[in-house]
């Protein structure tokens, strides 16, 4: 591997490269994916005008720039927007200029994302007179990890905070094949970047002109294909031929309609009256389709999200089959196979893995040398696992899979109790074991979400709150599981009288009388960590609340420290740490609200469900539908409409599957399997805001059921 540019070349470089956030034109982006590719681009169509723009796979970003100009000039915007979620269209004008009157051409880009890129553009002359004009292309690569552009992107405006981009790759123009070669400069076998353009151009370097001549109402059409390529030696020059690139392309686009529409008819089909929930519910079924991968063993699982997170997160994966259910068990049966697959067999610190740990996430090329191939930095994903596992039984009835997964199962069960619990004391905590991994390994896992009342950060090992709920939910349901499916008695009871220990114990250790909550969690002294933050929603959803503490967690959620108005925030206003445009202390997440909606459901706080329920989905209509990754928790009584996070990942995965939960808990369908039912345990009558609605499609226990509200009452019956 040649030697690295120095760093002041390097920031030089790519100083010179790097677009200008404040570029004249640069507005809302519009982004497209597919698999683990997707485009990130100005509403213009253009790539290069802000920093986190590109066209991306695997973690990389293989083209860096793309402008289009006319006689030197930006065109002005008519319309774009996402036409599908692998596709966009961009819509522009002319405006006046020498020769040329205003509006007298309207160029038209359209772009499709699959394993490349493909964009066609068309110049149509509207006049009754011949135009004369150059068409510019300006294009480059810089290769950049996804690690290092999310860097650029959070330290905006200070720019010394981040690592700085790779220098841009120098172009290769292949005349015979008519295609700018770009490749890695950073190694002999890194990856590279073909852009084929039919017809061809004049190029100098990374720059393509078109001298064009258009006859009144005439048009001229290009096409440019972009193909990511992993130069790797086992697979020769990595390079495909013009041909082969351009039957993939029609290949691609053919296989990812016939996706879509196959997906479209498995799903159940929703009509409500109630257009936010409509409205939401479409587009969490769009959103879950688009992040599908589609290579490897976790081909068809959702990416956690994008841009940052396009790969399988164990964490994630886990929340968004449970959240889906109602979508039928595909996506958790799957989930549940290859988190196994990946389940950690050995202890190295070096990944802060232990035997039967569930995988946190994983990374490829270069981004798994930035960070890891495979890194398994997570609390919670391994009891998570178990209560999934045990929920996709109790909706279908599926005895071999448990079967199959009895012994993942059991290691995962062995890890809560060997490694969990580092120290001993009957709770489950972390602290990393590589300086290179995460300092927090909850869902919260920026570094300043452990946070005192006083806003002091605490000090690990750390034991979460809420994963003291799932450990105690996880065995709960393994109980069940040994009795219903592996007839293993001895170990149901055991797990039993644990599950039924740690509840007492959580309670004594976690209760705060002073504040009247449970504590975030407990720290490295074991003192309880005082803030009062949403995780304690969670604990709902496991049942590890007793009766008596009900009322107190329901009046915290509800009261007015935490509830925004539009939803719950992370951390009480009334904290030090808050800030309510803060990543985990402050913010607004949707699929930390649906868990504890899940968890009002049961325990039967009917009127704070339907209210959380409405006001999220109310929410959604401000994001065009499409529910973010996180938004400010400012209060509701102070804006007219939710502000977004600064950088957001949209769509992300565990956002989409919030609404696709919160239909089912207002509908109450719970899973029946002794009796091999679905039933409704939704109250007798439900809020007039709903108004009626049909559910029809939903599978369990492999038969077919549709569900019907009317009249603000809920039926559930088998289809016909």
């Amino acid at each position: 591997m040649p030697a690295r540019t120095g760093l002041a070349e390097r920031e030089t470089a790519a100083a010179a490269h790097e677009p200008a956030p404040d570029r004249p034109g640069a507005a809302a982006p519009v982004a497209i994916l597919e698999g683990t590719s997707f485009c990130i681009s100005d509403e213009f169509g253009d790539i290069g005008s802000f920093a986190t723009s590109g066209f991306f796979a695997d973690d990389v970003r293989f083209l860096s720039r793309l402008l289009l100009t006319i006689d030197g000039r930006r065109p002005l915007l008519l319309a774009s927007k996402k036409v599908d979620y692998f596709s966009a269209a961009f819509y522009l004008r002319l405006p006046a200029a020498p020769g040329l009157t205003q509006d007298a051409l309207l160029i038209a880009r359209e772009r499709f994302v699959g394993a490349g890129m493909e964009e066609q553009i068309v110049v149509r002359n509207e006049t009754a007179d011949p135009a004369r004009l150059e068409l510019q292309l300006e294009l480059g690569a810089d290769f950049a990890d996804i690690f290092t552009v999310k860097e650029r992107d959070h330290a905006l405006g200070h720019p010394d905070r981040a690592r700085p981009l790779p220098p841009p790759a120098a172009p290769l123009f292949e005349r015979e094949r008519n295609q700018l070669l770009f490749r890695d400069p950073s190694a002999d076998d890194g990856p590279t970047t073909q852009v084929l353009l039919s017809p061809a151009g004049e190029v100098e370097r990374g720059v393509v002109r078109y001298a064009l001549e258009l006859e009144p109402r005439s048009q001229w059409r290009l096409r440019i294909n972009v193909h990511p390529s992993a130069l790797e030696p086992e697979r020769g020059t990595g390079l495909a031929s013009r041909r082969q690139i351009e039957q993939r392309f029609g290949d691609e686009l053919a296989r990812v309609r016939e996706s879509l529409a196959a997906w479209q008819l498995r799903v159940p089909q929703l009509r409500a009256s109630w257009q936010p929930l409509q409205r939401a519910f479409e587009q969490s079924l769009a959103d879950l389709a688009a992040l599908r991968l589609r290579d490897g063993s976790a081909s068809n699982l959702p990416a956690a999200g994008m841009p940052w997170f396009m790969t399988l997160f164990g964490r994630d994966t886990i929340v968004t089959g449970l959240q889906t259910l109602i979508l039928g068990p595909e996506l958790a049966r799957t989930a549940l196979q290859v988190l196994a697959g990946l389940q950690a067999d050995r202890d190295d610190p070096s990944l802060d893995a232990e035997p039967g740990k569930i995988v946190h996430e994983l990374r490829r090329g270069k981004a798994a040398r930035a960070w890891f191939e495979r890194y398994y930095g997570t609390v919670d994903a391994t009891p998570l696992f178990l209560i999934l596992l045990s929920e996709l039984w109790r909706w279908t009835d599926d005895a071999d899979l448990v079967q199959e997964l009895r012994r993942p199962a059991l290691r995962a069960l062995e890890w809560i109790d060997r490694y969990g619990d580092r120290d001993g004391d009957g709770f489950v905590e972390y602290e990393r074991r590589t300086m290179r991994g995460l300092a927090n390994q909850s869902w919260k896992d920026s570094t300043d979400s452990q946070r005192f009342a006083d806003g002091r950060v605490a000090r690990a090992p750390i034991a979460p709150v809420e994963v003291q709920g799932y450990v105690y939910d996880a065995k709960r349901r393994l109980a069940e599981l040994a009795r219903e499916v592996w007839r293993d008695r001895p170990l149901a009871e055991r797990l039993d009288q644990e599950a039924e220990g740690l509840r007492a114990r959580f309670d004594e250790a976690y209760w705060i009388p002073s504040r009247g909550h449970y504590a975030l969690a407990l720290d490295a002294d074991k003192r309880p960590v005082d803030a009062l933050c949403s995780n304690v929603g969670h604990l709902l959803w496991s049942g590890i609340v007793p009766p008596e503490r009900l009322q107190a967690v329901t009046d915290a959620l509800m009261g007015e420290g935490l509830w925004s108005g539009w939803g719950i925030r992370t951390m009480s206003a009334h904290d030090a740490a808050y800030n309510p445009l803060s990543y985990h202390n402050g913010g607004v997440w949707p699929h930390d609200n649906s868990l504890i909606a899940w968890g009002l459901a049961r325990y039967e706080r009917f009127p704070e469900l339907h209210l959380l329920a409405r006001r999220l989905l109310e929410a959604a209509l401000h994001f065009e539908h499409q529910l973010p990754e996180v938004f400010a928790g400012l209060a509701r009584t102070e804006t007219p409409f939710p502000i977004p996070y600064p950088t957001p990942g949209k769509p992300q995965a565990w956002a989409a599957g919030t609404p696709v939960l919160l239909l089912r808990l207002l509908l109450g369908l719970e899973p029946d399997p002794r009796a091999q039912m679905l039933r409704t345990v939704a109250p007798a009558t439900l809020p007039s805001w709903l108004g009626d609605l049909s559910l029809l499609g939903v599978r369990a226990f492999g038969r077919s059921w549709d569900v019907h509200l009317e009249r603000h009452s809920v039926r559930v019956s088998e289809a016909e």
